[in-house]
């Protein structure tokens, strides 16, 4: 069967950054839905029409990945809004309550990536924006995507998520 939407395949990945840094290493397979939130447009693109067996390395510049860095989405806030044991890398959904900081987007995950006694420093960018990426991936099997998984554009709960800039933040890579 070949890559058609909608449908599963089932990958294995090297994710590095431009310099060769390993990111993400998928050398379990893991089945995603084609078609759907599972996987970014242009590794789908590159997957179109394509049988098991396809070898297939990309390099994806930050906007055809994760979006590109906005120090905008990064703020300061009280220490005295967090727990006790706030502590960089941390993730909130939205600000605290009590969050002074204006025009910050309520919907974001939110990770801290400093803490300070009197402030918290939070960032809202996905972890890998800005970065170019490139991804040497292996299709291992293409198979029909149940009713279930077509209704839910996904196959599920993936094995760790990682979130699109360009899709709200509870839209998954994988």
């Amino acid at each position: 069967m070949n890559i058609t939407s909608p449908c599963v395949v089932t990958l294995v990945w090297t994710l590095t950054d431009a310099q060769g840094q390993l990111i993400d290493e998928l050398d379990e397979p893991v089945e995603f839905f084609y078609g759907g939130d599972d996987l970014l447009p242009k590794v789908e693109e590159a997957l179109a029409d394509q049988a098991p067996g396809f070898e297939a390395q990309l390099h994806l510049e930050p906007e055809h990945a994760f979006g590109d860095y906005d120090a905008d989405l990064v703020c300061y806030e009280e220490r005295a809004l967090f727990p006790e044991n706030v502590e960089p890398g941390m993730q909130f959904e939205g600000l605290p309550e009590g969050a002074i900081t204006t025009d910050m987007p309520e919907d974001l995950i939110y990770t801290v990536t400093e803490v300070y006694p009197s402030h918290v420093v939070l960032d809202a960018n996905h972890p890998l924006a800005g970065i170019a990426l490139r991804i040497q991936l292996k299709v291992l099997d293409v198979r029909e995507a149940t009713d279930e998984e077509k209704e839910a554009g996904s196959v599920g709960d993936a094995p760790f998520a990682v979130v699109d800039g360009n899709v709200p933040p509870d839209s998954t890579l994988h």
